[in-house]
Order: C-alpha cells, then structure tokens, then sequence
C-alpha cells in the first residue's frame, strides 16, 4: 500500500510553490510535507514524482563533459584535455554557455513531452577537475591537465558557463569530481586507499577544487576511492573539515555511481548496505547515485542515523532543484524559450571548431608548415585519420555530422592536387604480412600526412574502452608498437612527412620526433575536428595550443603509476628531462619576450608584486600568444616545486605588434606547503619567469622563444 496515500495533497498556495517566498522558507515547507519514504527517494539520483504535491520526477545523472552528453543530437567539442590546451579560460567559458544553452533547450523540449530520464536533466557530473598526475591514466583525458592552477582557472571558467549568471535561478548546476585524489589505475579505483604526504594533499589535488568551491560550483562528487583510509565518499577529512568546515562549500555532495556499495564490498569499513548509508548521509554526502539509500530506512529502524539527518541532506539536493527552478512554472524560467534548432547549430559548431584549432599543439616544424595552396599531390594515410571515434573522447554527445581529419585535409586539398587516404596500419594489432600499397603511394605523392596515436577504444573509464588491458588504462606511454613499425617504414618512402597525432593523454614519441618534418598533437577534437586541423596544416589558424601536460620520453621515466606520491611527477616536481615540456607549443610567428619588469621593494605578507616582459611578435603573420608566469621557489625549501604556475594570459598579437602583458600577484603566490599541508610565507629569494613554456632548457631547445626572467624578494 502507498504510505503516501493518506498524506492530503498540499494547498496552491504552498510556500514551497511561491517562487517569491526565501529558498530556505521553500525547503522547509516542502520538507515538512514529505513522508520518510519519499525523503528517502528524493536522496537517490533517480527520484518518483510525487503526485499530490506537485513534484514531478527527476533524474540527476547527466553529462556534459565537452557537450551535452548521451543524450542525442548536440554539438560536440574538444575533449576536455584539448580544452586544457588552449589555455583560454574566455574560450572555456564560452563552450560551456553553448552547453547549457543546448542543455536547457534539450530538457525543455523533454520536459514538454513528459520525459525526465537520465540524461535528460539539468544537474551535470562535470567538471572533471583531478590532477592528470599519470599519463597512463585513461580518464586523465576528462581533465584540464597535470597542473592546479591551470585546472583551477579553467574549471571555474567551465562551472560559470555551465551555471550562468542570473541571479535568481541555475542555469545548469555543475559538479566538481572527484573529491579526492583520483586518478587511476582504473582497476583499483573501488578498492584502492590514496595516502599522499599531506603536502602534496594540500599542494596538488585540493586546490583546484578549493578553487571551484569558492566560485559557487553548486555540486561535489566524492571519489570511489578511499583517501587516508576514508572512502572519500563519507570522509570527514574530506566532506566535514575540508569542504564544509574550512571551505565554506554549501552545495550538494553526490557520490560517485555505486560508490557507497564499495563501503562494504570492497573497502570493508561498514557490515551492510544500511551501514554504508547511514556513515555517507552523517558524514555529508547527500545524493547516492545508485540505490544504497534506498537502506536508509532500515539504517533508521535500526538507530544507525536519525531522520534528522537524513533532513540535512534533503534539504541540500531541494535547494539545488528550487535554483533551477525544476518545480516552478517553465514560463518564469529565462532559458525556457530556447528552441532545439540550437543545437549542433552552425553558429555551435564554428565556435566547435575554433575551439579545435586553439587546441593544436604544433611540436616541431622545420618550415614545412603552413602548408602550400598547391600541392601537386598528397597522401592522407593512418589509422585514426579516418576514425570519427578520434574525434569524440569519451563522455560525449552524437552529432549529426562529424568532419574527420582525412575529410578536413580533402575539403582543403586544391582542386588538381592528387589526394589519396589510405588506412595504412592497425591501431594496435601487427601489420599483415605482404604488400603495403600505402608505401608506393606514399612514394608518389609530393607530401604524406600521416594521422596516428589513439582513440578512445585504448584509454578510457572502466567498463568503457574495448581494446585497453587494463580498464581503461596503458601499460606503457609509448605509441603503440605496429604504429611506430608504420611510420619507420612510411618515413623511408615519404618525400615529406607531416605527422598528426590523436589522443587525450603524453605519447612519448621521440623517435617520430627525429624523423618526422612536422608533428601535431590534436587531442580528440570534437565534431568539427577535421576542418580545425585542416585550418591549421594549411594555414588559416597559426597554432596557438600549448601542452596541458608534460610528455615523457619514455615510460620508464615515470614513477610507479600505483604511487600517489608527487616526486618525479610532472613539470613541478619530475628530475628527468621530457620530451615535451608542460606549457610548449609552437605557432607560425616569431615572438620574443622582453627583459622582466618588477617591483623593486621586497614583498610582505599581505602585499603583492607586479610582474611583466613586453612581448614582441617580430613575424609577419598574426599569432594567439599563451603568456605563462610561473614562480621559482628556493631551493633550500624541503621538497620544493622546481617551479609553480601562478597566471597566464592568452593574448592576440598582430604582425609587428609588441604588448606588455604583466601579472599582479599576491604574496600568497608565494607561499609554499609544510610538510603539514600548511600554507607557509617563507621569506627569501624567488625566482620568477614569463614565457611560452614552463621554466627549463628543453623549450628552447625546441624552438620556444627565451623567457623573460628575474628574481622577487619576498619580506
């Protein structure tokens, strides 16, 4: 029998259904009126209507990764990692409006035909905010890179495009994961316990969600994994005295998809399902994407947690649905006009495509690019130039038309050049015995362009990719071994080789490198991926994306991928030269920095210090700059960073144009971890640089322009 059936339906007049009465008033009331059952299932990320009052059903899982995801006809962006590498924190936040403006046109349109299922809401699990601290992640992908202050700035770029700025309602509610400490190896990811130094806690995987929880991201996903012993999902480390207490944090915490069953399956902290609830909902996490809660009443029958408690929580993920405006009349929504003829637009799809092309990463060039309007002929030939799955990443939206790489470089090949694909090699498996016609052709053809490296069947999530060993992770950073086979042999016969690589982690490629004329590195570029690429081969766009990552040269330059510990990870703390530094790119201009200006006065605590280079660009043709400013501390500090991202800017640069781009930065850019995770002002000398690249040789040697670089005093 319905329990609810004798409950009288609420009054018109309501509070909880005045959009002019107090959020909080609006909790309350609703609160009040709900009978345990249905608190309960308003807990679970898939919730019953409830009639008598008006609620209608809703479904909190949905994605929008790089569009709006699982959910059919959408415009599909760069994948995360791509986005990471335009360092363009406006650009970031422009892709996100479109999401949610896609977003609110979808769950409208749903909404009006009666259907509220998964991937139909407006609550997104993104961003996806760890430290790619591993390259042999497969989710790292998701990410916006190896460094916090980059994953910082450009998620909080993501959650303001996401949640819009009206003052009375959520757009879209955006979600920080995964708290914390994540990052692989997938197949450990319900069982494993991350205990890094508390140093490196506070110093590397809390910060950027520091940074999003005070800009107003309204929701937290806690990890699978346990942190210092914890699950992260019931962690009062994490949820209590971190993310509330410290932080301030007055969202909604969800867990991550089956998390709290892993409490007593896999980790071994609780006896039951009812036990598991209970310690998640006491210790703040409020939304159980699976069905555990549904044990919360068993856990209150059996006195493991009060229904007072359970109200913390319900009043949370109400206060979520009221901001959207989820039980207020559509018509008072801002959003609520907008109409499917949005979505996969053409004016969605060239910023998709602008996108793309800031995300290129030209590595090397030795002057073969742009490419000439008149090629006698080319040959397109490598596994993922073909491969539409290249261009999505994981997480993503379907469009209705997806521009290869191979379609893009033949819509820009002139009419008369020869143009020929071929698939060339496997991605993975051995080459077939016998003749390779890809070899005579490319023998033919006054240029090859050679399109390899990875696609999402060999780096992913768990249960997601069908070609890795390893759920989703790689053994090894290398490419794989048929691909190097092909391009070795390829090389011999290629007149000119251009070689573009796909994937959304380091490919350490150091032997393509040296026999390659020119190397690309184009993530997984989105739906209009092929024809940003093609406008950056053939000129159009002058490359502007920069690494997001540090690319080893090898895998055995990485410390074991099972170890949380920082040192000998990425540019901030690894000792072995890389193949490519975090921050390098190239671009078709010649830019040179200038001497540093700063403030002659030692800085205090409290104070601040102005930094700047005038940089010049002595081309001849217009260029986007990324402008890093990192800070050097002294080396007597214990385990001190070699250096630390502290700004940047992206900046246009006309032919002959010389601007001077400079960086306020506060004492506290300054400061450096204790081994307590404590912020510490250590007077004493501190270098800082501005540049193209993080601070080190290689960059130069690659062909970055020389930084500018100077020391500050801090008092």
């Amino acid at each position: 029998m319905d329990k609810s059936a004798a409950v009288p339906p609420a009054p018109k007049t309501a509070p909880y259904l005045d959009s002019s009465q107090p959020l909080a008033l609006r909790v309350a009331d609703l609160v009040s009126r709900l009978t345990l059952p249905e608190k309960v299932n308003q807990l679970l990320h898939e919730n019953l209507p409830v009639d008598r009052l008006g609620v209608p059903g809703y479904n909190w899982w949905n994605e929008g990764c790089h569009g709006v995801g699982r959910n059919g006809r959408a415009t599909v962006f760069p994948q995360v990692i791509g986005l990471g590498a335009t360092w363009n924190r406006e650009l970031v936040e422009q892709v996100a409006t479109v999401v949610s403006d896609e977003a609110r046109a979808k769950h409208h349109a749903a909404a009006a035909a009666g259907r509220r299922g998964q991937y139909q809401g407006l609550t997104f699990w993104t961003p996806n905010i760890n430290i790619f601290r591993d390259p042999r992640w497969g989710r790292g992908q998701e990410t916006f890179g190896e460094d916090p202050c980059l994953t910082g700035i450009l998620g909080l770029a993501m959650v303001r495009g996401l949640q819009g700025a009206d003052p009375t309602y959520l757009k879209t509610a955006a979600c920080a994961k995964h708290f914390a400490v994540h990052s692989g190896p997938e197949q450990e990811r319900h069982v494993f316990d991350a205990r890094p130094s508390q140093k490196d806690l506070h110093e590397t995987y809390l910060p950027a969600f520091e940074t999003l929880v005070r800009g107003g991201v309204e929701a937290v996903m806690g990890a699978y994994n346990r942190t210092l012993g914890e699950p992260c999902c019931a962690s009062r480390l994490l949820l209590v005295e971190i993310l509330r207490s410290r932080w301030g944090f007055g969202g909604h915490v969800v867990s991550d998809c089956g998390a709290i069953d892993d409490f007593h399956q896999h980790h071994g902290v609780t006896p039951s399902a009812a036990a598991s609830a209970a310690l998640a909902v006491k210790n703040g996490c409020d939304l159980n994407c699976g069905c555990t809660y549904k044990d919360l009443i068993e856990a209150l029958e059996t006195g493991l947690i009060t229904e007072a408690e359970i109200d913390v929580s319900l009043r949370r993920v109400l206060a979520t649905k009221f901001k959207l405006g989820l039980l207020d009349p559509q018509e008072k929504l801002p959003w609520s006009g907008l109409s499917t003829e949005i979505l996969d637009s053409p004016a969605h799809r060239e910023l998709a495509r602008r996108a793309a092309a800031e995300s290129v990463v030209l590595l090397k060039n030795n002057g073969i690019l742009p490419l000439r309007p008149d090629h006698e002929s080319i040959l397109v030939t490598g596994p993922t130039a073909a491969n539409t799955t290249a261009l999505l990443g994981n997480y993503y939206g379907l469009s209705p038309r997806l521009v290869t790489i191979a379609e893009g470089i033949m819509a820009n090949s002139a009419e008369g050049c020869r143009t020929v694909y071929r698939t060339g090699c496997p991605l993975l498996s051995p080459l077939a015995p016998g003749v390779n016609y890809t070899y005579p052709t490319a023998a033919e053809s006054e240029l090859t362009i050679a399109v390899v490296g990875l696609d999402p069947s060999l780096e992913g999530e768990e249960g997601d990719t069908v070609a890795s060993p390893t759920g989703g992770d790689r053994d090894s950073i290398e490419l794989p071994a048929v691909q190097l086979e092909f391009l070795t042999e390829l090389r011999k016969h290629a007149r000119k080789l251009v070689v573009v690589v796909t994937g959304g982690s380091a490919i350490a490629i150091p032997e393509v490198h040296e026999m390659a004329d020119a190397v690309l590195q184009v993530w997984y570029p989105g739906c209009e991926g092929g024809a940003a690429v093609a406008d950056v081969l053939f000129g159009r766009t002058s490359p502007s994306g920069r690494l997001p990552v540090t690319v080893p040269g090898r895998t055995a330059d990485l410390p074991a991928f099972s170890d949380y510990g920082m040192s000998g990870r990425t540019y901030r703390f690894a000792e072995v030269e890389p193949l490519y530094p975090f921050g390098f790119g190239l671009s078709y201009g010649r830019v040179a920095y200038g001497s540093l200006s700063s403030g002659a006065q030692p800085v205090s605590k409290g104070g601040s210090v102005t930094v700047g280079s005038t940089v010049s660009n002595t081309g001849s043709r217009p260029v986007l700059e990324t402008v890093q400013c990192y800070v050097v501390p002294p080396r007597d500090w214990p385990s001190a960073p070699r250096a630390t991202l502290v700004d940047f800017r992206k900046v246009a640069l006309a032919a002959g144009e010389s601007r001077v781009v400079e960086f306020t930065l506060p004492a506290s850019a300054f400061a450096q971890t204790d081994a307590a995770g404590t912020k510490v002002h250590h007077p004493g000398c501190f270098g800082v640089v501005i540049g193209a690249a993080s601070p080190g040789a290689r960059a130069q040697q690659l062909g970055a322009p020389s930084p500018a670089a100077g020391t500050v005093v801090l008092a």
